[in-house]
């Protein structure tokens, strides 16, 4: 069983396979003897499937409580602006959290530590319910997005650390789940418990497959030692400065639109404040001994241009799913049982399609890069399609839509992971983890706050637009009113339209985004290798 230390983090075979990018350049393009690499036991295989197991019931929490919050709210009598901040404390506290996770997951032992996340999520979960106030509820939702915040950066040191090079691209497919798989699965999970069982299991839903993980974990994973002396160089200028910078700038983002961005004073506190902390972290990550972020990994183009390409895709897929149900909420009063069959039809096929996109890439002769381009290419499509949305759409107009990213999200989300991951010499697992995963949700929280931003802009600017038309035009008004009956038949009518207006200028800026992410294909990234080849080429 493989003994290396938690921090060394790329397993001995990845020292052999992968040399680092230093020597790369200098490597012969020969084969070199390597090691034989030992085969994946069956005890280290269930600790695995233990870390995914635990990484996608955090991320599961997280999009259900989200998505029922109506009904949370409605059973705790609590309004809607004060409930909005059970979401975005939750989510500060879980971007922020991602940040420091991967040391302490290194000082803990992965094992120890993950476990402990997963059973403190666990537990809050199962009290939030019965919080006996308002302030009760936010300090429990606070400590479940730390908690959980946790768990997702532990998958993927893991799978970097123990999986065998031929096997490796399907570890990251595992991990690929929580980013595709886990966010469409919310939606059937709200709509079964708010519709069939009770708000409860929204908070509660955590627990059986929490215990499976902690389980399979707890069975699998190897027996570190602790190691407590690494808090005598702890980087607390970097914590001081960083947690709260990240928590800050999500709080403005998420509030954002809410308050009216800059015109209010608490958003000003928290873009303002939050970005010269963040500037200090980053200097202080940059010459720090032991960073929570290594910020030389970003003179790897790869490295780069995978992080660029995340956030840009993180918008993509939040987009594409968010788009269309609001749609169908606002115009036809959609709730998450009538959404349900558009969020299976993408999730369920992605558990084939992304384990076969990982066994494509794992081919030596396949250049990720086209595979890449070619997601990004159905992306645009299926964006620049929505853009001819039409009041007369309803949810059956985008199941073919949205079938396209059964292939588009595996090849894109795959790629990003193959091409960040790739070479990263064993010691430097724990930075890419921290610096990829807090900025994936990080992403998801920037594009909430997008959607919403535009969203309401747009839908202003579509209503005093259609309003001066009829206002123009008393013919039309007078006709209007009287076939309607009502003022405020009309007022629907115009809401409706500006809605659809709205959809679609949505959908064309991220036509938009997807297009730039593949002007960046052909300029940054550099041609690598699937993990079991012997030799890499310089990505510098």
């Amino acid at each position: 069983m493989n003994t290396a230390t938690p921090w060394t983090t790329g397993s001995q075979e990845q020292t052999a396979v992968q040399p680092s990018p230093h020597a790369a350049h200098r490597a012969e393009p020969c084969a070199q003897q390597t090691p034989a690499q030992p085969a994946l036991s069956l005890r280290l295989a269930i600790g695995l499937i233990g870390m995914l197991l635990a990484s996608l019931s955090a991320i599961l929490n997280q999009q259900v409580t989200g998505l029922a919050m109506t009904d949370i709210r409605g059973a705790l009598s609590i309004g809607h602006d004060d409930g909005t901040w059970l979401t975005v404390l939750f989510e500060a506290a879980n971007v922020a959290a991602m940040v420091f996770a991967p040391w302490f997951g290194v000082t803990f032992t992965l094992k120890r530590f993950s476990v402990g996340a997963m059973l403190a999520t666990m537990l809050f979960g199962l009290l939030c319910p019965f919080a006996p106030n308002l302030p009760a509820l936010y300090g429990l939702r606070v400590l479940q997005g730390l908690s959980g915040g946790c768990l997702p950066p532990m998958l993927i040191i893991v799978a970097l650390r123990y999986l065998p090079p031929k096997i490796k691209l399907y570890g990251l497919a595992g991990y690929a789940l929580t980013a595709t798989f886990g966010p469409a699965l919310g939606t059937p999970l709200t709509a079964l418990w708010t519709e069939y069982v009770s708000w409860r299991m929204a908070f509660w839903q955590i627990v059986p497959l929490g215990i499976v993980s902690c389980a399979a974990i707890h069975l699998g994973l190897p027996r570190d030692p602790i190691k407590i002396e690494r808090f005598r160089s702890f980087n607390w200028t970097g914590f001081v400065t960083g947690f709260p910078a990240v928590a800050m700038l999500v709080v403005g983002l998420l509030q954002g639109d809410r308050l009216d961005w800059l015109n209010s004073g608490l958003i000003c506190v928290m873009f303002y404040g939050g970005a010269l902390l963040l500037v200090a972290f980053l200097i202080n990550e940059w010459y720090h001994p032991l960073p929570f972020f290594r910020l030389q990994l970003l003179s790897r183009r790869n490295f780069t241009h995978g992080l660029l390409t995340l956030a840009g895709a993180v918008v993509l897929l939040t987009s594409i799913a968010v788009i269309p149900a609001q749609y169908l909420t606002k115009i036809h009063g959609y709730r998450p049982l009538q959404t349900t069959p558009l969020a299976l039809l993408v999730a369920i096929p992605l558990l084939i399609a992304l384990p076969l996109t990982a066994a494509v890439l794992n081919f030596r002769r396949v250049d990720f890069r086209w595979i890449l381009a070619a997601g990004l290419m159905l992306m645009a499509l299926t964006c620049f399609i929505g853009s001819f949305v039409t009041s007369d759409w309803v949810r059956d107009n985008f199941y073919w839509l949205q079938s396209l990213q059964i292939v588009a999200q595996p090849m894109v989300i795959m790629c990003i992971l193959m091409g960040v991951t790739t070479g990263l010499p064993p010691t430097e697992g724990p930075f890419a983890s921290a610096m990829f995963n807090s900025l994936k949700t990080f992403s998801a929280a920037a594009a909430t706050a997008l959607i919403e931003g535009l969203g309401t802009a747009r839908e202003h600017f579509h209503s005093s637009m259609l309003v001066d038309r009829l206002g123009n035009n008393m013919l039309v008004t007078t006709q209007s009113v009287g076939a309607s009956h009502s003022l405020g038949e009309l007022a629907h009518r115009v809401h409706a339209q500006a809605v659809v207006l709205t959809s679609a200028d949505l959908y064309r800026v991220m036509a938009g985004v997807a297009l730039f992410l593949l002007v960046l294909v052909p300029l940054i990234p550099v041609r690598i290798y699937p993990p079991w080849t012997t030799t890499q080429p310089s990505s510098r």
